[in-house]
Formats: C-alpha cells, sequence, structure tokens
C-alpha cells in the first residue's frame, strides 16, 4: 500500500533520492535548499541511504565531483540555489554536454543584489541555455514525484541527459504537506538499475570532454541540440508509465477551465494553484477566464502550448524573472516566438509578478486578466513587460 503522510516538501523530496537508491550526493546547503542536504546526510550518517555524501566547499565543487561520479558510472544526486546555481553555472554545461543523468533538485530563490533568500524564477533562468531537462513543480506531491520521474528519464539510454526539478523556495520546500509516497518496490520497478553507456575506469581508459577543434565543435554541439529536442518521447513515456503506477498523470502542458476561455493565465511553478483560485472566483464572476501551466521548460514544449492557447483572444504571461534589457520577461518571449506565425494569434500580454518572493495574490491575478481583457477592447496596453505589486 502507497504512504500518505505529512512531511516537509524538502524532506520528501530527500526521501525520493533515497528511495532513488542514489550512490553519490554531492551538495553544499544554501538557503532554501538545506533541508533537503541535510536530510540526505542524516540518512547516509544512520545507515539508511547507502551513499556517499561528499562534503564540498562550495557548490562549483559541487557540481563537478557530480561529473566525476556520474563519470565512473554512479547514480548521482545534487541540490542547490539562487547563487548556489550561478556558482555552478559554469559545470553545468559540461554535465549536459558530456550525456551525464545528474539529477538536481533546485529550489528556486532570488538573485542577488539586493540579498534575498526568498523565492523567484531568476536563478534557473539565468541557466536555462544549459542543455538540461527542466521540469517545474507546483506542489509537494509533484515534487516527490518529479524526482523520481527524473531518474527514469535521465537514464534512459536514449537520453542520458542532466535534469532540473524546479520548486520554489519556501512557498513550497518549507511547506508541510500531504504525500503519498510509492512503497520501496514499487520505486525499484519504475526506476530500473542504472547501467552507464560508457564508464572511466583505470583498466579500460577513455577519455571524456576532450579538445575540439572548429572543425568538430560545431557538430558535437548539433548533437547536443538535436538529443535534447528528440527527449520528448521519453518524459512522455515515463509520465505515463507512472500514472499507471500511481494514476497521477503529468504533461508538458497543463491547463484548468481553459477550454472555452476568452483570456488566459500562463504560470509556472508553485504560484499556478493561486492562480486557480482566481480563475474559480473569475468564473463565478462570469469571467470567461482559464489557466494555462507550463510543467516542461526544456525541451520546450512547444507544439503542446500553441495547442492550448488556440482559441484564446487574450492572453497574460506571468514571468517570475526580468530578462534584463529585454523587451519581455522569458517566458513570454518564448510565448510571443512560438505565436508569432499562428494566423488567429491571441493578444500576448507580459506580467513579471513575485520578485524575491513578494506575494502574488488573488486579486493581482484577477487585476492581470482584468488587463488582458481590456486589451480587446482596444485600451492602452504598455507595451513590453508589466510589474505587478510594485509600490508607489
Amino acid at each position: 500500500m502507497a504512504k500518505r503522510i505529512g512531511i516537509e516538501v524538502s524532506l520528501a523530496v530527500a526521501e525520493a533520492v533515497k528511495q532513488a537508491n542514489v550512490d553519490v550526493v554531492s551538495a553544499y546547503p544554501i538557503t532554501p535548499q538545506t533541508h533537503i542536504v541535510e536530510h540526505l546526510s542524516e540518512l547516509v550518517a544512520d545507515g539508511d541511504l547507502d551513499a556517499e555524501f561528499i562534503c564540498v566547499e562550495s557548490e562549483h565543487t559541487a557540481m563537478s565531483a557530480c561529473l566525476g561520479s556520474a563519470a565512473v558510472g554512479a547514480r548521482t544526486f545534487t541540490s542547490t540555489a539562487s547563487q548556489g546555481l550561478a556558482l555552478m553555472h559554469e559545470i553545468m554545461f559540461i554535465a549536459a554536454s558530456m550525456r551525464f543523468p545528474i539529477v538536481m533538485a533546485l529550489v528556486n530563490r532570488a538573485l542577488s543584489s539586493p540579498l534575498s533568500i526568498w523565492n523567484d524564477h531568476s536563478d534557473i533562468m539565468a541557466s536555462r541555455d544549459c542543455g538540461w531537462i527542466q521540469y517545474f513543480v507546483e506542489n509537494g506531491q509533484e515534487a516527490y514525484d518529479h524526482t523520481l520521474i527524473a531518474y527514469r528519464v535521465a537514464e534512459n539510454k536514449k537520453v542520458m541527459l542532466p535534469v532540473v526539478v524546479n520548486l520554489d523556495g519556501f512557498i513550497l520546500s518549507h511547506m508541510i504537506e500531504p504525500h503519498t509516497f510509492l512503497e520501496d518496490d514499487v520505486v525499484k520497478s519504475f526506476i530500473p538499475t542504472f547501467k552507464p553507456l560508457m564508464t572511466l575506469h583505470p583498466d579500460d581508459p577513455i577519455t571524456m570532454g576532450a579538445f575540439a577543434m572548429p572543425e568538430l565543435y560545431t557538430e558535437a554541439k548539433k548533437a547536443q541540440a538535436e538529443a535534447l529536442a528528440g527527449t520528448m518521447p521519453f518524459i512522455m513515456r515515463a509520465w505515463d508509465r507512472f500514472a499507471k503506477l500511481t494514476g497521477r498523470q503529468y504533461k508538458p502542458v497543463e491547463t484548468y477551465r481553459a477550454e472555452d476561455a476568452e483570456v488566459l493565465l500562463l504560470t509556472m511553478g508553485g504560484i499556478s494553484e493561486t492562480a486557480m483560485t482566481a480563475v474559480d472566483h473569475m468564473r463565478e464572476q462570469g469571467k470567461s477566464v482559464g489557466l494555462v501551466r507550463i510543467r516542461l521548460w526544456r525541451p520546450f514544449p512547444a507544439k503542446a502550448l500553441a495547442a492550448a492557447l488556440k482559441g484564446a483572444k487574450a492572453v497574460a504571461v506571468i514571468d517570475r524573472a526580468i530578462s534584463f534589457g529585454a523587451h519581455n520577461g522569458p517566458v513570454c518571449a518564448e510565448v510571443k516566438s512560438l505565436m508569432y506565425k499562428e494566423e488567429d494569434r491571441p493578444v500576448i500580454l507580459n506580467f513579471v509578478a513575485g520578485l524575491g518572493g513578494r506575494d502574488v495574490s488573488v486579486s493581482d491575478f484577477e487585476q492581470m486578466a482584468d488587463r488582458a481583457k481590456s486589451a480587446l477592447t482596444g485600451k492602452l496596453v504598455k507595451d513590453g513587460f508589466e510589474m505587478i505589486g510594485v509600490r508607489e
């Protein structure tokens, strides 16, 4: 029988890592990610997880150690947030380029300066092009589930790419929520024994990550781009298999009361559940509003997102990060690019909300939906992005 318990989301993620039976955990503590690796260190110290816990002096070294462990064929996990991810940034490119199936829990947090320990998506958006598969979750159950799903996808021999599971700092990481844990034997059947394609070994020396002249580098990058783009069928199969085991079905793009909506809100991450409450409230008022949520950020689910937005007259894209110097936030830029050639494309508005942990309330979502609706009546709409909740 599956176990349903109340537990902090960070600890649930750590328990999923334990059930995945990882070989190596390499991480450095940083708020609000610390509870994940603290709990994993306890599990290793108590003998509940047979793994090497590598205590390092920085996140740069944490990811470097992950490269080494993955290179010798060890199932590897790490976790970080914010400035920690920024310090890892250099090594993240190497992990993806060398096709190492590392799994990372990224507890999203604002980047300095000014110093903030609170949530937004500026950390992952600064690293969105590192070549990793990237999920966004909305609650603790999804964080637990996707930690397991990530290993099934990453270690598939036709994928062999690292995976980031994004969960909102504090909004999710420090909340106690009900979780349904899978039995260990079910997890074992879902995540096969890791059998790497090739490993470093002194008895059979090989070279990994070698120097490439211009005559080879372009072809290597083309192959890498095609590999990431080609992961979609395997991501879908993992979700379908997980649904058969648990009844919990995930999709690259998920909707809520969106089928007949004139105006759509578009979100990613934990604020999506607040947006659902806002949609319910607006529907009670007779407003034709729905919600579209992006669960899979990389590879970008272009086909599924275009289908979800089809038929809407206006879309309010909510970014949780600023792309400084750009016309739109990173998510809205993707959406506008995707819908550019659509004949009946909706009016697309961009809002930036929830920076540095600022609350995004039901009334904020209602305001954004009303602004999108007003764009259909010819009223002036701000060019570029509009920031929500800024005090005057």
